[in-house]
């Protein structure tokens, strides 16, 4: 990531880019070539092998940035060492300086270094064979699964999983991160605990809330009359001998590289109970949608590159506008999971307060990424978008085709909805009534994917993760780290044990809890 050699240069670039006007964008409209310029397509073949393409469309031109800005943002990403840092991302480069560490999860679906790439192919295929004797009956009859995990361990799952089975699961996957007991308990009342697997999922096999529920998974296992409940447990994890110490056999471990964060994880081995809900040939088609993602931003400059075209209007918004959140609405059911996703790899990447070598970061760094799902959401957070006091850009993502076999005008419906959300924050509309007035001057973003199918959530996901290292590379900041989390786990320790000095608040309330 970048240092100190680039901080004088990107703070000039900063103070050039703070200099510059703000244009409406009714009179950016005036160019009747605008939207041309700001769209972009990212293709992928419509199968392995095949010419036919399709694809993702992601329209930038509802936001304010103007011709001087996108110059003046193209300034900034070379002075803060955006082509550098891309191709230690990609080459395997200490891009995690606090850990010193790569982050290899490019490699994952192809994009790595050839030493890279070969292992992950080598683990996939190890996941794979896996998943196919569990297909095929070499484990007994699996009908259901219970994926156990937390944080990027779990997120990812059960968005592919939800997006992808609507109408197909191969095996009933159940994904449990919450360390509350009603959660567990949910997934074992939809499962037969005798045709049921246990995916256990962390990095470090010591996470305390998925372990703890591994061994809950276990008792009831052996509760209902499963002489081997270890037997029917797959590890996922960085730390395969933890897994045998916890008494996984070592044929049903699947590792994944330590260079790989959970957070971009599920395309490893952490994504087992995807390929095991979908079979290995969906899986495979997200792990090329994703390539397509990687080959483009690998191999694209500048503002025609479209993750760092979306960091420029991210960097517009959040450091030259003051906007402290981001709204992200899917007017897709299919989708309804990927805000919860994207705020885990947004805000937790990004969420830093200092720069990748130790300094004080100069400006605000990761909004607060939120959303829904539309058209619910049109009827709950909107009227604070199209009339509030708050400047809040929104993107919106769609699939051209439906994902459900009833009347066309269901999904005619929702995309008109989504596409007339976006038309009217920009256009607004007057009034002599103030409370009727809409302002309008409002940025959207919109993405159309072809279809909802597994390639395209893979390159959404992968889009959404270079987007995440492209505004991080113009901050100057560490997405690879996450320190932030390890406080509160060590303060819950200390509860635990009552070794802790505590202040009179937290001592009262662990009283009234019966902790004290």
């Amino acid at each position: 990531m970048t240092g100190s050699s680039t901080a004088g240069t990107s703070g000039a670039a900063w103070k050039h880019l703070e200099s510059l006007p703000h244009a409406t964008l009714g009179a950016l409209f005036a160019d009747d070539k605008r939207v041309e310029a700001l769209t972009r397509r990212i293709v992928w073949p419509v199968e392995p092998g095949a010419d036919a393409e399709t694809g993702m469309l992601i329209d930038f031109s509802k936001t304010h940035l103007s011709e001087d800005l996108l110059d003046g943002f193209e300034a900034l990403a070379e002075a803060a060492g955006f082509a550098a840092a891309r191709t230690a991302l990609f080459g395997g480069g200490i891009v995690n300086p606090t850990e010193g560490r790569a982050a290899t999860h490019g490699a994952l679906r192809g994009s790595g270094t050839a030493a890279q790439v070969d292992e992950a192919e080598a683990l996939l295929a190890r996941m794979g064979m896996l998943v196919e004797a569990i297909h095929e009956g070499a484990l007994g009859e699996v009908k259901h699964c219970i994926a156990i995990g937390i944080g990027g361990s779990a997120l990812g799952p059960a968005l592919a999983i939800d997006a992808l089975t609507r109408d197909l699961a191969l095996v009933d996957v159940h994904v449990v991160s919450n360390i509350d007991g009603l959660a567990l308990e949910a997934a074992f009342r939809a499962c037969d605990p005798a045709a049921t697997l246990i995916a256990v999922a962390s990095k470090t096999f010591t996470t305390i809330e998925t372990m703890t529920n591994a061994a809950s998974a276990l008792k009831w296992l052996a509760e209902n009359g499963v002489e081997d409940p270890h037997g029917q447990v797959v590890a996922l994890t960085a730390a395969p001998a933890k897994a045998v110490e916890w008494g996984v056999d070592e044929t049903r471990i699947l590792p994944f590289p330590e260079s790989v964060g959970g957070r971009y994880s599920l395309f490893s081995s952490i994504g087992f109970p995807v390929a095991l809900a979908i079979g290995m040939d969906e899986f495979r088609a997200m792990l090329a949608g994703a390539k397509a993602v990687d080959d483009h931003f690998r191999h694209t400059e500048g503002r025609a590159n479209a993750a760092l075209l979306a960091a420029f209007a991210d960097q517009y918004y959040t450091r030259l506008r003051g906007c402290q959140t981001r709204a992200v609405f899917a007017y897709d059911e299919r989708l309804k999971l990927l805000p919860d996703y994207l705020q885990q790899l947004e805000m937790e990447s990004n969420g830093k307060s200092v720069t990748a070598d130790g300094r004080p970061a100069e400006g605000p760094t990761a909004p607060i990424t939120w959303g829904g799902v539309g058209t619910d959401a049109q009827h709950a957070v909107f009227q604070l978008l199209h009339q509030g006091t708050h400047l809040i850009p929104v993107d919106f993502i769609a699939s051209i085709a439906p994902g459900d076999d009833l009347d066309p005008a269901h999904h005619r419906i929702l995309l008109m909805n989504c596409l007339a959300q976006g038309a009217a924050l920009m256009a607004g509309k007057a009034s002599d009534d103030p409370a009727r007035a809409y302002p309008g001057d409002r940025p959207s973003t919109t993405f159309l994917v072809e279809d909802c199918d597994a390639a395209a959530l893979g390159a959404l996901i992968a889009f959404h993760e270079h987007r995440t290292f492209a505004n991080a590379v113009l901050m100057g900041i560490n997405p690879f780290d996450q320190f932030g989390v390890e406080l509160g786990k060590a303060i819950a320790k200390q509860i635990e044990s009552g070794e802790g000095d505590f202040d009179a608040s937290t001592r009262a309330l662990m009283a009234a809890a019966g902790l004290g």
